[in-house]
């Protein structure tokens, strides 16, 4: 038999707190959803980074979050699309682009790239 968790979202783009039950076998945004809760999503498939939150407090367990590094998951942030509470928890939003930024960031801004080399600047 699965426990249920009470979970906390603190949506910062649209200014408003969530709270509601889910089990600890079930998917955190899809069981928000079916309980009237509108929160970001994008793929539901843990590839992208539109429902990031950041985890203040709880567990959470999220084994297919490839849109996620494991240094982010580390830091605490996580993919509600694809995961499990595994404790009460608090998280708040994200901005996509700021998730997407800590992801990549250290991809961009080195210059023109082309076929996966460097252009010379001129």
């Amino acid at each position: 038999m699965s426990q249920k968790h009470t979970i906390t979202v603190h949506d910062r783009q649209k200014g408003v707190t969530h709270t509601f039950q889910v089990p600890d076998d079930r998917y955190i945004l899809h069981t928000a959803e079916h309980q009237g809760n509108s929160l970001p999503f994008s793929c539901r498939n843990g590839a992208c980074t539109t429902c990031a939150v950041r985890v203040l407090s709880g567990d959470i367990h999220q084994p297919e979050a490839i849109g996620l590094s494991p240094e982010l998951q580390n830091k605490g942030y996580a993919l509600l699309c694809v995961s499990y509470a595994r404790s009460d928890l608090e998280v708040e939003t994200q901005d996509e682009d700021e998730v997407y930024e800590l992801q990549f960031g250290r991809f961009f801004a080195k210059g023109k790239v082309r076929a996966g080399l460097p252009l010379d600047e001129d």
